[in-house]
């Protein structure tokens, strides 16, 4: 068996192997120079690297700096605090906040008192003041007060009844009206004013309560619905009440109408049949309404049955019947005519079918 070297490439060829292993030594010679060129020109300065990015920046060195310690407190130095001590022993003080402890929110600033509060004092009505209300689609108000009673001139109370949550400037406006214009109205009917009916005040709906309607005064804690005024002598001023004087009425509508923006009463709606609606809404113009007919009262209906007769009244006369004849009641009855039997003719007979004539 004889080899050669041509037959040798032609079975086991080897040449694609070769190459690349030839390839692969050639670039890692290539890299080896390069590197080896690139850290020897680090040595030295390029000279077109004007920034200096081609030459490496040494890094300064790190100098330990010593830090004194303070002095010793001396022993003629006073004591330090109680509140210190906590700090002094390296414990945080319960003032001031620590990581594990949140800092505490400020406190909020006191809310300034407005005028109408500083004016309503306890000489005049008997009204605490409340938090303010925020409710859904505008409800509630601020500056508000719960009003319980009025205080009269001589420090007697108009009770409220029940109480009313008002804003300020209405519960000032309602407690002047009862003071400088109930108060006298009282007087010319002899009395004097112990309860101010309330039928509604604070409620957050709609107008007349139609669900969908513009919010009402009520809703903003600006508006009070009156229904009568009582006295101390058990008399009660109903406003809507027919049966009450009419000039009584006139003076309460003329009182109301000059100090509310808004006065609504029977005749406005069929809402404020039996009660006043007073409200001091703000319009354009400084725009009023006031809408109460004082209506005269109702007739009297004339009763059905008679009155009954007094019992001192005289006895009633009753005319006599004259006496009749026995003669004549006999002639009479002899000529009266016996009863005579029905004619046959009376006896209904089936009638003939109608036929109709012809032309």
């Amino acid at each position: 068996m004889s080899f050669s070297l041509p037959d040798f490439r032609r079975k086991w060829s080897c040449r694609g192997y070769m190459s690349a292993g030839a390839a692969m030594v050639t670039v890692a010679l290539g890299l080896t120079l390069g590197l080896a060129d690139r850290a020897e020109a680090r040595k030295y300065a390029a000279p077109l690297d004007i920034f200096g990015f081609g030459t490496p920046r040494p890094r300064a060195k790190v100098h330990s700096a010593k830090i004194p310690l303070p002095k010793p407190r001396p022993a003629e130095a006073p004591k330090a605090p109680d509140g210190a001590a906590p700090e002094a022993d390296g414990k945080p003080s319960p003032d001031k906040p620590s990581p594990d402890k949140p800092a505490e929110a400020p406190p909020l600033p006191e809310k300034q008192v407005s005028a109408c509060r500083l004016a309503l004092t306890e000489e005049i009505a008997i009204a605490p003041s409340i938090p303010d209300i925020r409710g859904p689609g505008g409800c509630g108000g601020e500056d508000l007060v719960r009003l319980e009673a009025i205080v009269l001139p001589d420090k007697r109370k108009v009770a409220v009844k029940p109480a009313a949550i008002l804003r300020c400037t209405m519960a000032s406006a309602i407690a002047d009206w009862v003071r400088k214009d109930m108060v006298p109205l009282a007087t010319s009917l002899g009395s004097t004013i112990s309860d101010l009916d309330n039928f509604d005040s604070f409620e957050c709906r709609g107008r007349n309560r139609i669900v969908g309607a513009l919010l009402s005064e009520h809703g903003k804690a600006n508006a009070l619905d009156v229904r009568a005024v009582k006295l101390a002598n058990g008399q009660s001023i109903g406003l809507t009440d027919r049966t009450m004087s009419r000039d009584v009425r006139e003076r309460v509508l003329h009182s109301v109408c000059a100090r509310f923006s808004t006065v609504l009463g029977p005749g406005s709606d069929w809402y404020h049949e039996d009660h006043i609606h007073l409200d001091l809404a703000q319009r354009r113009n400084d725009y009023r309404i006031c809408q109460w007919n004082v209506w005269d009262p109702l007739p009297q209906i004339a009763p059905l049955l008679p009155a009954e007769r007094p019992e001192e009244a005289p006895p009633r006369e009753v005319a006599s019947k004259p006496e009749a004849k026995d003669g004549a009641g006999d002639e009479a009855a002899e000529k009266s005519p016996a009863p005579a039997d029905k004619p046959a003719a009376d006896k209904v007979q089936p009638s003939k079918p109608a036929t109709k004539k012809r032309r």
